[in-house]
């Protein structure tokens, strides 16, 4: 099915942790595209508290929906009374984001619950409205598997990447049970674009490398980055991704990438080429045990029942994302 096909105008459509990087962008794009479509977000929003790591609980940012006309529900997913705000909509689809999503968090009972125990109640809202289910799943489950990542080679190697794979078998489970169901788990890879600032530590590289840059500082990679590859792509492609998982007629779940392994170097010399800088790196040694060394997605399956196709390559997603790193590069991470 082609995007021209495509209709979600006189639908309700919930996303979850709406207010997010990426939840954020698809509000976005349907509100534009589709006028007549009712959003529904809902989100936590940002709290002031902190993992151990020191980074955030929670990333939904209202900053990220200045300009959105729809509803939204304060709200934590793990929260049955909250989630009972939902039962006065009639929901077509539901767009599932809201996560913990940092992989350097240790507290396995937190992510458990958050990711997984909620899961089930959110696929039985799907059930229940027989709403589409589109949900994150993560190329985290992945670990360490040999390039390129094929669906089924999962070895997670963090507690956030088997939480992933634990809602996967959840979904499969769904899938066969539930056969009139509509259900397509998307795993991301490195995703980057707009809308990604408020994510703090655990934005993209490229967003943090090209704040280094535009500082003036040295760009800082780990020693040996020339050969960290990673599959690194745009918001803008997996907003297509999730457009067209309502439609497909093939449940399961699915690679997003772009098919391409390129390095954190490429990154660097990509937007030092855009920012017009010819700033020495600086190189300091990995402190992270499990680090992925090489990703890239297989995107054979995406392509074939999706009718996925990424559009960007990652020069393209960087000259487009020079903007918004410039419009963020003297925000407030506090506000």
């Amino acid at each position: 099915m082609s995007l021209m096909e495509i209709n979600f105008n006189n639908k309700t459509i919930l996303i979850t942790g709406g207010a997010g990087f990426i939840g954020s962008n698809i509000a976005f794009y349907l509100q534009k595209n589709y006028p007549d479509s009712k959003i529904i977000i809902f989100d936590v929003f940002r709290k002031g508290e902190t993992f151990d790591n020191g980074n955030l609980k929670s990333f939904g940012h209202y900053k990220n929906l200045i300009g959105f006309k729809g509803d939204i529900i304060c709200g934590d997913i793990k929260d049955e009374e909250d989630l009972n705000k939902l039962k006065f909509y009639k929901l077509d689809f539901i767009f599932h984001y809201a996560a913990i999503s940092d992989t350097r968090v240790y507290d396995q009972e937190i992510i458990m619950k958050t990711n997984v125990n909620s899961f089930y109640n959110l696929l039985e809202v799907a059930k229940k409205n027989e709403a589409g289910m589109i949900y994150a799943s993560s190329a985290a489950t992945y670990g360490s598997s040999p390039s390129p990542q094929k669906i089924g080679d999962d070895s997670p190697e963090n507690v956030y990447g088997f939480s992933k794979y634990a809602m996967d078998q959840i979904a499969y489970r769904y899938m066969k049970e539930y056969s009139n169901m509509h259900i397509v788990g998307l795993k991301f890879f490195n995703v980057y674009g707009e809308k990604e600032y408020f994510k703090n530590k655990t934005a993209s590289m490229v967003i943090q490398l090209g704040h280094q840059i535009i500082a003036g500082k040295s760009p800082r990679l780990f020693i040996g980055s020339d050969k960290i590859m990673r599959d690194f792509v745009y918001v803008k492609d997996v907003i297509l991704a999730n457009i067209l998982a309502c439609f497909t007629k093939k449940n399961g779940i699915y690679n997003i990438g772009s098919g391409v392994h390129r390095s954190f170097y490429d990154i660097v010399n990509i937007l030092q080429q855009e920012l017009n800088t010819n700033l020495k790196i600086e190189y300091f040694e990995n402190p992270y045990k499990g680090y992925q060394m090489h990703t890239r997605a297989d995107i054979s399956l995406s392509q074939e029942f999706l009718g996925y196709k990424p559009n960007y390559t990652l020069e393209q997603g960087i000259k487009e994302y020079i903007p918004y790193i410039k419009q963020t590069f003297n925000w407030d991470k506090k506000q």
